[in-house]
Formats: C-alpha cells, structure tokens, sequence
C-alpha cells in the first residue's frame, strides 16, 4: 500500500487555525485533500493531528469529506506519524504538511514512480529544493521511519519527522530535481501574508482546485504583483524560527506593536532572532518557548527583579494572598501597612497613593501636583512615561523629549491645546531651568534624580531651593531610581528632599505595585480631584511590596546591587581598553549602559546581542543588576564577551561588520512596527 499522511493541526503558532482556513468557502485542509485525491498512485490518504482538543473541529470536518483521521501526539509528531502509519502497514508513505494547498497530484504521482524504480528507503524534493515552497514531498519506507521513530532523540527531529532519516548514513536517500531552480518561490501557508498570495492565485483561477502548478508557475511570471506580499520570508521559515519568534510574528498583526512595552520589542534588541517570551524565570535563568536557557544579563524585566527572578519569599507571600483571595468589595488591609512603611523611610512625607504602573503613578502625581498648585505648567527632566501630559512636550518641536531617554516619541493623539503646558529642561543645567520659570508660569517641576548621569554638586540643592523661592512643587519620578543605592528613593543619598516622590519597578520584585508620596498639604488635594481605578485595591502588589522590603533590608540589596555593577562598569572599561575601543558608560552603577562612539554603533550593539544570544546569554549594551548576579556569573559572562569585544576591534581596523550580522540592526528609540 502507498499511504499519503497528511500532518495538520489547528493550533500553528504562526497563524492559528490556518488548516480551516477558507477561500471561497472551502477550507485550507479541504483543498488540500482535493487535489491530493486526484493522485493516481496514493492507495489511501490520512490526515495524522493531534489529541489536542482544538483539533476536534478539524478531525470531524476531514471526517465529513469521507478521508479517515488518526490522532496523536501535539509536539512528538514523529511518534504521531509512526502510529499512524503502523496501522497500515504501508510499503511507502508519502509526507504532506497542511500548508501545501498547492500540492500538486502531477508531482506526486512522478515522485512515487522514481521511488518504486530506484528502490530508495527515502526520496524528496527537498533536499536541495528544486520547486516552490509548498510543493514538497517526501517518500520514505515503513523500515525508514521505524529507524527514526526508535533512535530520533532530539526534539527537532521529533517534531519534524525526517531530519534523522535524511542525514542516515545506512538508508539510500535520493533527491527529485525539476529541470530548472523555482525554490526561491513561496506558495506555503505560513501566516496571513502566505494566506494572501495563495487566495489570490485561487481567485485569478476562479477558484478552480485543479489547477496545476505549471499554470501557477506562469502566473507569477505575467503576474508577480500576486507574489509580493510574501516575497521576502525565507524557505521553510517556520521550522528554522524558535517559537517565541514565531509567536512574535503573530502577535504582530493583532497586537500594535506587537508587545506592550516598547522596551521588550524584540527589534529593540535583535529583530529577527531575539526569543521574545519566556516560559520561566528563576534567579537570574530565563527559559524561552523552546525550554533553552538563557542567564540575563540584560534589563532584569526592565529593572523590576533586584531579588532575582521568582524569589521565594515574595513569592510565597504572594501564594497566601491568592489562596486567600486577591479581590473582594472591602479594601486590603496590607495597603495601610505599607503606607506607614514607605512613610517611616522617608520622613519628609505624611500620605501614599497606590497604584499599578509608574504611567499612572506619574499621571497621578502630576494632577494632584495641577489641583494643589492651581497651575498647568509643567517643568521636566527625564522620563515620566507615556501619558498626554508627558507627550505634550513633543507637541512644540518632535525632538523635545529626545535627550530624556526615548527619542522619536510621537505625539498623535495628544489634543493639541495641551502645546506649551509642558516644558522640558536639560538634566545639570540649572541656568536652563531657571530661565524656563522666569518665562512660563511654572507650577511643577518634575524630575528625575538621576538617569544616565549623576547630579553635579549643588544641582538638586539649587532645583530645591528655587522650587522653594517660587513657589513651585518639586516631584522627584523614583520609579525607576528607587532602591538602587538607597534603601527608599534616591534622593537620600544626596539628603534633597521633594514634595512628592514616585517609586516603582524594584518595589514588588516583579507584582505590580507603585506609589505617590508627599506632603499632606499637598497630596490632600488628591481628595479635590476624581483619581481612583479597581485595581489599585487588589492585594498582590501591596503584600509582594511589603515582602520585598522585608527581603531587601535583610539583604542590604541596595548595597550589594551597587558593588555589582562597579565591578561590571570596570570591567567593561578595561575590556574596552585591551581591545582600543572608545567606550562611553552611562547610569546608576546598578543600572548601567555603556556605548561605543562609533559609526557603526548600533552594528556594535546588534552584534553583541546576537553573539551573546548564541553563547546563551540575554545581553545588549545594558545591565540591570540583581542580588543573584553572583561572581562566577560575572566572571563566566565577561569570558564571553571578550571575543565579542574583539570582533568589534577588528572592524574598526577594516573588517565588515555586515558580513557578521545575521539580521537587521536594532532599533533606536521609538519607531513605528509595520
């Protein structure tokens, strides 16, 4: 018997339920067994899914259309194929995927005639390709794939079904060549854009199934517009990528964006290979979608984990309150506690608001700020999140907000008549300020303590005194500053005090927890303005708070994080030094960044990341350190980073960085996704 299995399932990671799919009403899989069936050759067709219960609806359809389904294994799809074949004890099976609406009976049937007539244990027309993506075929022995089903290990030989067959040393293997090269064409069904171009050959053939390849082999010569629209994905893109990058692709098209944060863009880091999502993280380990492990050596979940990934205290705190109940009509009690806790850290303020993300706590602090000053104009340094009254500042010139961090924000949507409400100022550069009040009726000034570089003496005594002299309220954003050398916000390392303060991030060790302080006479106008939201009353965040304070004065964390990152900056610099590098470092020492100023720099930066990503790190140009950064971590990341820096060297002495990238550069700033 000549058995043709067709592997399909609902649940593609690249575009879910593509199988079931419709053009002109009849399904991906249903066109797919139509022209299949026209094969004169194949004795039976099957199509092999999963037990999934997603595949349910593909099972019964495929059942209506008269074929018969065997179900197996999501992941183990060689073991899937194995049992499935071994009920039919086939002399040769022929492998289709559930992409190929265009498989074409013609190719088959020729196939399985060389098969036959050489008597191989396997025959492809992949291996080179030689046809369109989409038109593969393979022909293998019942014995070939027992060969692979008792001794494939790995578990991309598992899901793929072949690979350990086609690299077999004691199997005769041959390959069905076409008499010129089409592999560079694309008719598969990968995403949406594979979709498109598909639909659109059916179209032009009024929905005729029984076209032949050759006819769509013409079409794209008098017709290329048809193909454009997936013309630069890769052959066989799907089973090169990681899933994470395959989700990624996917979330692209129903997510803007693509993620919600900009800063966890992969194109931030490595556009095409970066692995996007985790699926667990412990100490400083992160294990993306494939189960690979990597050590971050990165930004630490933007700065929010100085106890490390998964910490068991907080963690365990935040166990009870789930088995307890997050949510309920009356209020937390452990909001109140921690109100009293922040308060005994900083003295100079009597009353907290909470909140769930640094935007709203700063959008927060900048209405209660308007309603106790009784002015809209605001003063500001460095970055405040994503809010109008932020991105008003862009409204004047596109480039304000260019040296507070993000540069290429876009102000679209932000009304108009908030132009000139908000006024940016040039970090240490008191004069600058002080020109800014004495022309704009300034009731705010809003500011970071520190970002990429420290305050040079006198600076935030001077801001505070001028605030003082003015009348202006003076907000110091800590989202990000607090708890990195302080245990509180970093304005007790230089003994300034603000009217009201933000602090985020490092606050829940990963729950989302932040929080307003200040000064009762001016914090009590938050009762004269409507700031409320329902989940600013759940209870995770403040108990993660509370037990991550407990954690991080036990540890002294602000300390240690501190002497982590000197160390890391110094070996960065005498890294930079073996090697003749320019190298500029930026930032607290815990939070640190350094670049190369250099031409080429983004090149640089892309490049480290995609090297570091191969030896198993998560690593660009910044690092945000943990307590579980230990030694030997750093000593085992610096050894892979000196050849990186290396490489680098060489390129400024006349080797292409081009040839060395495997992808596009990474972006800077903002910029819109298509």
């Amino acid at each position: 018997m000549t058995l043709a299995i067709i592997q399909a399932r609902v649940g593609s990671s690249r575009l879910w339920g593509k199988v079931l799919k419709k053009i002109d009403g009849i399904s991906l899989i249903e066109l797919l067994l139509k022209r299949l069936s026209q094969s004169e050759k194949v004795d039976k067709i099957i199509v092999a899914t999963s037990i999934n219960v997603e595949n349910d609806l593909l099972s019964k359809l495929v059942k209506d259309l008269g074929f018969d389904v065997f179900r197996g294994s999501e992941e183990d799809v060689l073991d899937r194929y194995f049992n499935a074949a071994k009920l039919f004890n086939p002399s040769a099976i022929i492998r289709i995927t559930g992409d190929c609406p265009l498989i074409d009976h013609s190719i088959v049937d020729s196939m399985i005639e060389c098969y036959y007539e050489n008597k191989v244990d396997y025959l492809s027309n992949i291996d080179p390709p030689t046809y369109p993506d989409g038109l593969d075929v393979e022909i293998f022995s019942f014995k070939a794939l027992k060969v692979a089903f008792n001794n494939a290990t790995k578990p991309y030989e598992r899901e793929h079904v072949t690979p350990y067959i086609r690299k077999s040393k004691s199997l005769k293997l041959l390959n069905f060549f076409y008499e010129s090269d089409h592999s560079q064409k694309r008719w598969t069904v990968d995403d949406m854009d594979d979709f498109e171009v598909v639909e659109k050959i059916f179209k032009h053939f009024n929905y005729n199934y029984n076209v032949s390849w050759t006819d769509v082999l013409q079409l794209s010569t008098t017709n290329p517009e048809y193909f454009f629209k997936n013309r630069y994905s890769l052959r066989n893109q799907g089973s090169k990528m990681s899933k994470g990058e395959k989700l990624y692709k996917r979330a692209k098209k129903i997510i803007p964006g693509g993620t919600s944060l900009l800063s966890k863009r992969p194109e931030m880091f490595l556009p095409d290979f970066w692995p996007t999502y985790f699926s667990k993280a412990k100490g400083v380990n992160v294990w993306d979608l494939d189960s690979k492990k990597y050590i971050d050596m990165s930004i630490m979940g933007i700065g929010t984990n100085v106890l490390g990934y998964g910490h068991l205290g907080v963690d365990n705190a935040v166990r009870e309150v789930i088995n307890n109940g997050n949510m309920s009509t009356l209020n937390c009690p452990e909001e109140v506690e921690l109100a009293e806790r922040l308060i005994a850290l900083h003295p100079w303020a009597d009353m907290v608001r909470f909140a769930r993300t640094g935007g709203e706590a700063n959008a927060m602090a900048i209405r209660i700020a308007r309603a106790a000053s009784g002015k809209d104009k605001v003063a500001i340094c460095g970055y405040h999140g994503w809010h109008d009254w932020y991105l008003a500042a862009n409204l004047n010139e596109d480039n304000n907000l260019d040296g507070h961090l993000i540069p290429g924000l876009i102000p679209n949507g932000v009304p108009k008549a908030l132009q000139g409400s908000v006024v940016p100022f040039e970090y240490n550069n008191f004069n600058n300020l002080e020109e800014i009040t004495n022309t704009n009726d300034i009731g705010i000034i809003k500011m970071e303590v520190s970002r990429t570089i420290g305050p040079e003496a006198g600076f935030l005594e001077s801001v505070r005194k001028l605030a003082d002299e003015k009348n202006i309220i003076l907000i110091f954003d800590e989202c990000t500053s607090g708890f990195r050398e302080t245990f509180g916000g970093l304005h007790k390392k230089f003994n300034v005090n603000p009217d009201i303060m933000m602090l985020g991030k490092t606050l829940g060790n990963g729950y989302a927890i932040t929080t307003v302080l200040g000064r009762e006479e001016i914090m009590k106008y938050a009762q004269d303005t409507f700031i409320s939201s329902t989940f600013w009353t759940e209870r995770i965040g403040p108990v993660a708070a509370l037990q991550s304070l407990k954690e991080m004065e036990k540890e002294k964390s602000w300390e240690k994080i501190t002497k982590t990152g000197e160390v890391i900056v110094k070996k960065w610099k005498v890294l930079a030094n073996k090697y003749q590098l320019p190298i500029t470092i930026t930032g607290l020492p815990a939070l640190s960044s350094f670049t190369f100023p250099l031409k080429n720099w983004l090149k640089y930066k892309t490049f480290i990341t995609q090297e570091m990503l191969n030896k198993g790190y998560l690593a660009s140009n910044s690092i945000y350190t943990s307590i579980e950064h230990k030694n030997d971590i750093i000593v085992e990341y610096f050894s892979n980073l000196d050849p990186v820096f290396g490489m680098i060297a060489d390129c400024e002495n006349g080797r292409d960085i081009d040839e060395l990238l495997k992808g596009p550069i990474c972006h800077e700033g903002f910029k819109r996704l298509n």
